[in-house]
């Protein structure tokens, strides 16, 4: 059993070598995704998540090869390059304190071009590589695909970004690093309800995307327990562009809240369409809108927008401070999307847990990423251990301000919060 630590919160730089060094002991394409709901998990009860029983990949001379599956074309390219930078800097900064020694730590890239057949394969090249493990996606649908290849093979999958509730249910293999849509969905159905006093909302799902979906589902769930009231649901497809019968049937309605739970190439115009057409109204989303993108294409429409997330640049924890500071070496400015936070914590969960292995090899790599506890995350503090794959975090609730302000932290909101 290993138990992290309490790290002090004074120096980041110190705090590293707590994060990364405990000794050795243990989008998808909407024209491919035909399951809105994510696709059937591997039967399960509702506690044991099935086990792989492959043994996976063992590491050979010295080398020890991890994957990681990102956009890095495609719609989804700003969320791929930013994961992809910060994992690349969580390994600077895991070689910088020592590393494993003896052993290199390889980071095979993999591109999922934002579409699921692609990231499916793009998983599959990494497993016949003999990665011992992946980190990715940054949307459901795309890691739904690599978490059923992993699990065939007995690889483990920590993804990034994924929040849809039955990735991890795909085998005792996969993990996240994010919350999950039922906790975004009651946390942005909370603010709706109590924080802007809204009681009449209306939906504009993605139905070709399992995150949109869920997130839908889970927002109207909690918005009507709290007494108020869905008074429509439209759906649109990823890529499609004009939303002018959606956006007339919703206005017929009169709502006072416009509820989107796609992602941000197609929220923005949305938006915009829809102030373009009368209907003035809130505007709330999840974590999907997360691009400095969606304030082009939405423009001033999208202003005064709210949404849920994961991370903000103007956190003051020493985490977030020194992850800035390597990505401003790096990268340079700041980060654009919360998938750069989220990628380097997948990617420094993955080596503590390497740290750990009894064994370089993936059945021991599941094992030791299972153990993880109170780990001292970008994005917070994070706990796998006993949690089927979904850490206990909190999550933000962020307002879209104008350019340089950009995304405003107005809320942070804990599970318990919420009683959970």
């Amino acid at each position: 059993m290993h138990v992290r630590r309490t790290i002090p919160a004074a120096v980041w730089a110190a705090l590293i070598a707590g994060v990364l060094a405990t000794g050795c002991s243990g989008s998808g394409d909407a024209q491919k995704q035909e399951q809105p709901s994510g696709g059937e998990a591997p039967k399960t009860s509702a506690n044991v998540r099935p086990q792989p029983t492959a043994e996976g990949n063992k590491a050979e001379g010295d080398t020890l090869k991890i994957g990681i599956v990102v956009p890095i074309n495609g719609d989804q390219k700003p969320w791929g390059d930013d994961a992809l930078n910060g994992a690349q800097i969580a390994l600077e900064d895991f070689n910088k304190q020592g590393g494993i020694p003896g052993k290199k730590v390889e980071l095979v890239i993999g591109d999922s071009g934002s579409n699921t057949e692609q990231a499916k394969s793009a998983a599959e090249k990494l497993i016949s590589d003999g990665v011992l493990g992946i980190i990715g996606d940054v949307t459901s649908s795309n890691t739904i695909q690599i978490a059923k290849s992993a699990f065939e093979k007995g690889v483990p999958v920590v993804s990034i970004g994924a929040t849809n509730d039955d990735v991890t249910k795909q085998g005792a293999n996969v993990f996240r690093v994010c919350y999950v849509d039922s906790f975004q969905g009651e946390v942005m159905a909370e603010f709706a309800y109590k924080d802007l006093g809204l009681r009449n909302v209306a939906l504009l799902t993605d139905r070709k995307q399992a995150y949109s979906v869920g997130l839908s589902n889970n927002f109207r769930k909690h918005f009507e327990q709290l007494g108020g009231k869905i008074v429509g649901e439209e759906f649109y497809e990823t890529k499609q562009t004009t939303f002018t019968g959606q956006l007339t049937n919703l206005k017929a309605k009169n709502p006072d809240g416009l509820f989107l739970s796609g992602y941000f190439p197609e929220v923005g115009p949305i938006v915009k369409s829809a102030k373009a057409a009368g209907l003035n109204v809130k505007f709330l989303g999840g974590d999907g809108w997360d691009s400095k993108e969606i304030l082009n294409s939405g423009g001033e429409a999208i202003v005064g927008g709210f949404f849920c997330n994961h991370y903000n640049n103007k956190d003051t924890r020493p985490q977030v401070q020194h992850f800035l500071k390597r990505w401003k070496e790096k990268v340079g400015g700041e980060p654009g999307t919360t998938m750069a936070a989220l990628g380097y914590d997948a990617m420094a969960v993955i080596l503590d847990a390497l740290k750990r292995c009894k064994s370089y090899d993936s059945k021991s790599l599941t094992a030791a990423i299972e153990e993880t506890e109170n780990f001292p995350g970008v994005t917070g503090d994070l706990t796998l251990k006993g949690q089927n794959g979904n850490p206990r975090k909190r999550a933000l609730v962020v307002e879209v301000r104008p350019l340089p302000e950009g995304f405003v932290m107005r809320k942070a909101i804990e599970p318990k919060d919420l009683g959970q």
